[in-house]
């Protein structure tokens, strides 16, 4: 009864001051050992160890009682904890999890199993994890794009969150490359995501775009526009690239090594200082970055999966306001002095 009012003393104290529950399992494991070391050094009818129980068997079996209650405990953990883990695709192909998830793509005819397996292979780079970036992270990640790079300096901020879906409120003060990353890996546990928490540059901007297969600038100034055009122009990466404002947005695919315009063919200088006022300044409504960020996710899964036409040679011009949408042909400059011309 003693040694049992121990250790309710332990269990209570351990409650009260919150102390590990490692620390009170050790408590108690020594109280047990001390016991039980009692009994088997000490000699019989030994004052103590008849104020112990008298029997080194009962401190035995109340020693192996524990252990095989704690080892269940243990293995019960541990297989809950192999439940939530994704189960691993086999080399090559998809998981009986993936297969479920992917299904609405696989039949389509357009994409198809070969369609999907191309998304999962795939590499794809996101300039800006901002109002473009937002959908189309959640939607590239929700599409088993295999590994996704998202490159942001930027932290979350109360305002953001009118238009950039995949930050929450509780994540305000975060790096938005890890807020994203967060919420692609919850949306999609089989995909990679890689973060980078910087300002673009241009001297890593080369080395960083050769390892994808694809680009997409969601970025909010035309500086950033023009050195991820040089840098993906110089690496031969086809760049997706969309802008928005107010109640307008445009989006194309500009590609040079496959006789498509690169961005400065088509903008060979930036707007006069207040042309374009930033979306701080002017102002944009909620959904629409929502509705040209996810037109930058459907394209990027027809660029990787050969399926439709992309707008290769082409920009869509977006209106939210009047609900119209209209497209202009574009071509190469001869003089560009990106791609050549």
């Amino acid at each position: 009864m003693t040694v049992l009012l121990i250790a309710a003393a332990l269990l209570a104290l351990g409650l009260v001051l919150r102390v590990p529950a490692r620390v009170v399992t050790a408590m108690l494991v020594a109280l047990w050992a001390g016991g039980l070391l009692a009994h088997l050094t000490l000699p019989t009818g030994h004052a103590l160890t008849q104020a112990l129980g008298g029997d080194a068997r009962a401190w035995g079996a109340l020693g192996t009682g524990a252990a095989v209650v704690l080892a269940y405990r243990w293995a019960l953990g541990h297989l809950k904890a192999r439940a939530k883990r994704p189960e691993p695709a086999p080399a090559g192909g998809f998981s009986e999890a993936e297969l479920d998830r992917y299904a609405r793509h696989i039949v389509l005819r357009e994409v198809g199993g070969m369609g999907q397996r191309r998304l999962k292979e795939a590499k794809v780079l996101v300039v800006g994890a901002g109002g473009l970036g937002s959908p189309a992270l959640l939607y590239l990640a929700a599409a088993g794009v295999g590994t996704i790079g998202v490159i942001d300096d930027d932290t979350v901020s109360n305002s953001n969150l009118q238009r950039q879906v995949i930050h929450t409120d509780a994540r305000i003060g975060m790096p938005k490359v890890f807020s994203a990353e967060a919420a692609m890996i919850a949306l999609n546990p089989h995909i990679a995501v890689r973060p980078y928490n910087r300002r673009l540059g241009p001297d890593e901007a080369p080395a960083l775009f050769a390892d994808y297969d694809l680009i997409l600038d969601g970025s909010d100034n035309f500086d950033t526009r023009y050195l991820v055009n040089a840098a993906a122009v110089a690496a031969k990466k086809p760049l997706i690239s969309a802008a928005i404002t107010q109640w307008e947005g445009q989006i194309s695919l500009y590609d040079p090594a496959h006789d498509a315009p690169c961005y400065a063919c088509i903008f060979p200088e930036r707007p006069a200082e207040g042309l374009v006022p930033s979306c701080a300044a002017a102002g944009v409504m909620g959904a629409l970055p929502g509705v040209v960020g996810a037109m930058m996710a459907v394209e990027a899964i027809k660029e990787i999966t050969g399926a439709g036409e992309g707008l290769r040679g082409r920009m869509l011009i977006y209106d939210a306001l009047y609900g119209e949408s209209r497209q202009i042909g574009l071509k190469r400059s001869p003089s560009c002095p990106v791609c050549g011309g």
